[in-house]
């Protein structure tokens, strides 16, 4: 087995991914303008000629980069076996799927065992196992009580990472003992312990919080950076927070570092979606269907009237778990044992996750077109591009559909050089205009909410899509910025107005602005392509 990606190996092969993009759209803005197709929308997935320039090259796919390293990879297969014991000792039920590593530094996932079919069910775990929070606001009585006595609102009101950071660290340091879970395994029958689950997760994470600022430059990305930077300002502000309110309980107990631990393990391990109220529960309906029965049997009123007092109950209790959530708009972020061994991939899972209402778990069933025997069960994180995949799960994925690049708004660009490539002169007034409507971008970043991590487009740049190509809104700017005179005058000076198609000439020196801004974001990198990628 050879061993681990470097960081600097792996920061590279990441730029070399956001690059690709580039590649792609001035590849296609190239072929648009040869053939005076400029009315074409930018469509990188389409087979076009490439650039003729010192930055041609194939566009070469990207392989999948895990920064888990054999030993540790080896370490954590050894601790599943005790996990999986546990699993079945607690009702977790599973067929068909194993945890198993793959490729060298894949790292651990769900392998099949058997030929799976669309729809079979694989893994099935009870709620109560499940570490969970529900956004804005989380109710945990057990980490209030023991941690956050004195200050109960100080984990209520904590972001949902945050909050699971603390539960992951109650049952791995402080407790391994769930109280609520039941079902065994406990020390009183009654509860869970939580050790053989917490000794299987993976101890340390290769993700860009860990990494020095040079192997941060190494992405040549300033986004990226930025994102971090921000992470580490924030993950410190809230774990200090913390340690303020409970001094004692919590912060003597749980270390920053052990915080940062268990805010990457939710961040990579938890899946959410829209608050859905509890599981079924029969009790009202059967209480309903008793109190009908001796209502009519005892003759204290009619059917109708009956049947109007249940039609209430199950409105109410339609109202509790379907309607008030999604109205409420609480979002609920789950940790589900064995289910988090599962892997993610952009297109093409086998997998999917889902909650069982009325036998009140969660669940992995295989999807179309099912799994062979011996190849991993994928499911899909959602629709993640290769900043959240490396900043929060430290890879990326080749060919991600779901990539972005952001470049520098329009405001940085170097006008001078537009000009020149365009032929043409930015006019008085346009630069004005576009400003006030927002189209170049912000001086000045926005002050962002405490939740606020991943990478992101502060500052308004121009953000380009592998699926999409450009912002149309991005293309409208550029029209009235490369207009003339009399395309200017034309359309009452609006920006409004440029929204659609102007002229051929327009749209061709728009569309050179563009491929120009995407030149010049190239040659402002210190390496080539083919350099990080043959690292």
């Amino acid at each position: 087995m050879g061993s681990p990606p470097s960081r600097t190996s792996l920061s590279r092969r990441a730029s070399s991914s956001a690059r690709t993009i580039i590649f792609c759209l001035i590849s296609t803005t190239s072929w648009c303008l040869q053939n005076c197709d400029v009315a074409l929308a930018f469509a990188p997935s389409k087979s076009l000629p490439s650039l003729a320039s010192r930055h041609s090259r194939p566009l070469t796919s990207l392989s999948a980069v895990k920064t888990s390293s054999e030993s540790s990879t080896s370490s954590r297969l050894k601790r599943t076996t005790a996990f999986t014991n546990w699993s079945k000792e607690n009702d977790i039920k599973y067929a068909g799927v194993e945890v198993s590593s793959g490729e060298q530094n894949s790292g651990l996932g769900l392998y099949a065992t058997q030929s799976l079919a669309p729809n079979d069910i694989v893994i099935q775990v009870p709620t109560k196992l499940t570490l969970s929070v529900e956004s804005p606001t989380d109710y945990n009585t057990v980490m209030e009580r023991e941690l956050f006595e004195t200050n109960p609102k100080a984990y209520r009101n904590a972001p949902w990472w945050a909050a699971l950071s603390i539960q992951l660290n109650y049952y791995d340091k402080i407790n391994p003992i769930n109280e609520a879970a039941g079902g065994g395994g406990g020390n009183d029958g009654n509860s869970v312990t939580m050790k053989p689950w917490m000794d299987s997760l993976p101890r340390v994470y290769d993700t860009p919080i860990h990494w020095s600022e040079s192997t941060l430059a190494e992405l040549q990305y300033r986004p990226m950076t930025e994102a971090v930077a921000l992470q580490r300002r924030l993950w410190k502000r809230q774990y200090d927070a913390l340690a303020a309110a409970s001094p004692t309980a919590f912060a003597s107990r749980v270390s920053y570092d052990d915080f940062v631990w268990g805010c990457e393990t939710a961040r990579s391990r938890a899946f959410s979606g829209a608050y859905s109220g509890s599981a079924f529960n029969p009790v009202p309906y059967a209480t309903v269907g008793a109190c009908v029965a001796a209502y009519l049997g005892l003759g204290m009123g009619t059917v109708e009237q009956a049947a109007n007092g249940a039609a209430l109950v199950v409105c109410g209790s339609i109202l509790k778990d379907f309607v008030l959530p999604k109205l409420l708009k609480v979002q609920k972020y789950v940790i589900c044992p064995l289910i988090d061994m599962a892997n993610h991939v952009g297109v093409g899972a086998t997998g999917n996750v889902a909650f069982e209402y009325f036998s009140d778990g969660f669940s992995l069933a295989a999807v179309e077109p099912g799994a062979t025997q011996g190849s991993e069960v994928f499911i899909q994180y959602g629709p993640r591009n290769n900043d959240q995949l490396l900043q929060y799960y430290g890879f990326v994925e080749g060919d991600n559909v779901h990539d972005v690049y952001i470049l520098p708004p329009i405001r940085e660009w170097d006008i001078a050089a537009l000009e020149e490539a365009c032929g043409r002169k930015v006019g008085p007034g346009r630069l004005e205009k576009l400003d006030r409507a927002g189209l170049l971008g912000r001086a000045t970043k926005l002050d962002p909410s405490p939740t606020e991590t991943e990478a992101a487009n502060d500052i308004g740049g121009v953000v380009l899509t592998r699926a999409t190509g450009i912002d149309p809104a991005v293309i409208q700017a550029l029209r009235a910025l490369m207009s003339s005179d009399a395309e200017w005058e034309e359309s009452g000076e609006a920006i409004g107005n440029f929204a659609i198609e102007v002229s051929t000439e327009n749209e061709r020196a728009a569309r050179t602005a563009v491929r120009k801004a995407m030149e010049m974001e190239l040659d402002g990198k210190a390496t080539t392509m083919e350099e990080d990628e043959n690292l």
